[in-house]
């Protein structure tokens, strides 16, 4: 299966720690260019990470982005600390004593004293892992996302492969009749100015001329580029910087092609062509 380079995918779950999600986005990149954003807490993870991404994607400028939302979290129970508590009661009375009849403190503001309230170190094992679950699946879901852009692009090169191949079947039907009008042309020229014909001359000039307007190797060269782009087109691996280079192959035949015509209708085939490879080029840029 080929795959396009650009691709969007967004997974996420919920629990009682919130929301954990993961967004992926690509853009077309010569190679494999993975930027992994995330909270400080996840930091540990980004080798994994990328090994996973590495992995499973080939080419492409790939934005990773993981969010956790403490939204929907159960709160934990807040605990204090009695003996924290006690001395900044002490304390409290110590001042209150010496100032001569303070006023109580808030409660709000005795809780945001430090150590007043019990603060546990979180344990981020068990999102870690969650994240790193949940990042395998964003990964699955952006490959059946490129998966599916990347059918579509390969409909659109078999296409333009027929016509290729519609197209060479057009110059290969036109070039006897090229042949025949160039001898004719050269006859018609020898009456016009008087000159006698010499049939052994003109057959030398004739096989000449059909050495310069032979494209039969040209034409088989481009049809076997279209099976190779067939045949590279079922497999599994990444197969855009291949794809790329038969492009060149065909814009080279094309090219040959061209250059040889002595016809105007082979010349609009080799425009066709050049036009066809073209567009098929451009979808390629976006193969992995």
């Amino acid at each position: 299966m080929i795959r396009s380079m650009t691709g969007y995918a967004r997974v996420e779950t919920q629990g009682p720690w919130g929301r954990l999600s993961w967004e992926l986005r690509s853009v077309n990149h010569r190679y494999l260019d993975l930027q992994i954003k995330m909270p400080e807490e996840f930091r540990a993870l980004e080798s994994e990470l990328r090994q996973t991404g590495a992995a499973r994607i080939a080419r492409g400028k790939v934005e990773a982005g993981l969010r956790l939302s403490r939204e929907g979290a159960v709160a934990p129970p807040i605990e204090l600390d009695a003996e924290r508590l006690r001395n900044l009661r002490e304390a409290l009375d110590v001042v209150s004593h010496d100032l001569g009849g303070t006023t109580a403190p808030e409660p709000m503001r005795v809780l945001a004293w430090p150590g007043i309230v019990k603060q546990e170190a979180a344990d981020f094992a068990p999102l870690h892992a969650i994240a790193l679950k949940l990042f395998e699946k964003a990964v699955v879901d952006f490959n059946q996302t490129r998966g599916r852009e990347g059918e579509r692009m390969g409909q659109f090169l078999r296409e333009r492969c027929d016509a290729i191949a519609d197209l060479v079947a057009r110059v290969r039907v036109r070039l006897p009749e090229v042949r025949t009008q160039w001898l004719e042309r050269v006859r018609t020229r020898c009456r016009e100015i008087g000159v006698e014909v010499d049939n052994a001359r003109l057959e030398q000039e004739l096989a000449l001329a059909a050495q310069r307007l032979d494209v039969e190797e040209e034409m088989s060269r481009l049809l076997s580029h279209i099976q190779e782009v067939q045949d590279v087109l079922k497999r599994e691996d990444a197969v855009g910087r291949r794809l790329d280079f038969l492009m060149q192959e065909f814009n080279r035949e094309a090219n040959t092609l061209s250059s040889k015509s002595q016809d105007a209708e082979m010349t609009r085939c080799a425009v066709e062509m050049k036009v066809i490879i073209e567009q098929m080029r451009e979808q390629v840029q976006n193969i992995e």
